[in-house]
């Protein structure tokens, strides 16, 4: 089995690549997807996040205001570690839980780790390969404003609270474009595909 780190900066593009290896039959696990599920109402994240950023990150629901909360945390670089801390080694928990069981049903399987801050959180010593996908900056606060609805200085604030796309490229075994067309994205990803599937 090999297990690649998915990674790059906000807005590159990550998910999109990630699919592209799902259809070309690699397994997929989503960093965001386990942090939402270790945060959930009740859980001891959900209370360490109230009882540190209070009761208005909190929706009537129960559920965490992810705006509220990024809102907060993207103006204030110590609460964002902060919030950092409390999540991600309860991801870490079930990401090695979900590997072990992927290497014992499918010993060559290529698995994909979608980790927007692999590097920030220490991932990259506990993946075989690192995947960076890029974006030019200008592409990056674009996309932030069409899907998140920020303003500028938002995205920027966003952008720059994650370590530099240049740092992450020097420390990738593999770099893909995502502002590529979707056509030469998915010939890029078949062809990377196809060589981790023989280290697998």
């Amino acid at each position: 089995m090999i297990l690649v780190g998915l990674t790059g900066g906000v807005a590159t593009g990550k998910s999109t690549v990630a699919k592209m290896f799902y259809r070309c039959g690699a397994i997929l696990i989503d960093a965001d997807e386990l942090a939402r599920e270790v945060v959930k109402p009740g859980k001891p994240a959900w209370h360490t996040i109230v009882n540190t950023f209070g009761r208005q990150v909190v929706r009537p629901d129960r559920s965490l205001d992810r705006h509220v909360l990024g809102t907060m945390v993207f103006r204030n670089r110590s609460q964002l570690r902060h919030l950092e801390r409390i999540i991600h080694p309860r991801v870490a928990r079930p990401h090695q839980r979900l590997v072990r069981r992927i290497a014992k049903r499918k010993p060559h399987a290529v698995v994909i780790y979608e980790v927007p801050l692999l590097f920030e959180a220490g991932v990259d010593k506990r993946v075989d390969k690192i995947l960076v996908v890029t974006a030019d900056r200008n592409t990056q606060i674009a996309r932030l404003k069409k899907r998140n609805g920020l303003s500028r200085t938002e995205a920027l604030r966003r952008i720059r609270s994650q370590m530099p796309l240049a740092k992450k490229t020097q420390q990738a075994d593999h770099v893909l474009n995502g502002t590529l067309p979707r056509p030469s994205l998915r010939k890029q990803v078949g062809q990377l595909f196809k060589s981790l599937r023989l280290l697998a």
